[in-house]
């Protein structure tokens, strides 16, 4: 979509990291618990904790708090357990939003969803009430300053590992895949050590809404600005063109 870098956005989405590591630590830490509960502390047999050590590592997360991070979720029993759970609403002007959260008390964590949407001027909606509207992909994105290779080359090596979309913007390159093909492409990539700035199977709008209104855009960002202070919530998706 012209216009619309998404290598800036994630440099932005970084630089509100960097002011808030214990945040971003705590999320990628909970993606550990869950990773190893599921499919054990070998990363060699888990291709989600694959995952999440690779979006630790892009996310400038210590080697030793990873692994501590493994250890923990392997030999406590007694760990809290997380549960999954996704949220849906509308933000200003029929904007959709998307928020995934892991949690150990799903009231509390449902109460600060609807503050967040009710504060904004929005409203939580039913399952599936905006989903339709995003695709479920896996989405790698490659800083063009930190890659040597040729776009054509790069383009055949994502091709040829399985990925269903390759594309060039003015900053990046952008793989798009199916959400299963996404460790095999993302790992091919990894074993050419092609830097990834952002590698993450995510929700992807189909269409953007544009705000003029000052008032919605306030509006927005102080639901997307709450959502983001909330420890259980995960991810954020939306459909607003910043």
């Amino acid at each position: 979509m012209s216009g619309h870098s998404k290598f800036a956005n994630i440099k932005h989405k970084k630089e509100k990291n960097d002011a808030a590591k214990g945040k971003i630590f705590t999320i990628i830490g909970r993606e550990i618990a869950i990773a190893v509960k599921e499919g054990g502390a070998d990363p060699a047999n888990n291709s989600k904790l694959r995952d999440v050590i690779a979006k630790a590592k892009a996310n400038n997360m210590p080697n030793d708090t990873i692994e501590r991070g493994i250890k923990k979720a392997a030999g406590d029993g007694d760990s809290v357990n997380y549960v999954q759970v996704t949220y849906e609403g509308y933000g200003p002007s029929g904007t959709a939003i998307i928020v995934d959260a892991l949690t150990d008390n799903k009231n509390r964590t449902a109460a600060n969803v609807r503050n967040a949407f009710t504060k904004g001027q929005g409203n939580i909606g039913t399952q599936g009430c905006v989903s339709y509207l995003f695709d479920q992909k896996g989405q790698i994105i490659i800083a063009k300053e930190d890659c040597n290779m040729d776009a054509d080359d790069l383009m055949m090596m994502a091709l040829d590992a399985g990925a269903e979309d390759f594309s060039e913007e003015e900053d990046s390159f952008e793989v798009i895949t199916a959400p299963d093909d996404f460790s095999a492409v993302r790992e091919a990539l990894e074993a050419e050590n092609i830097p990834m700035a952002s590698a993450e199977v995510t929700m992807i709008p189909q269409t953007y809404v544009s705000l003029t209104d000052e008032k919605d855009i306030t509006n927005i960002q102080r639901i997307l600005d709450l959502l983001d202070e909330d420890d259980d919530v995960q991810e954020v998706y939306h459909n607003w063109e910043e």
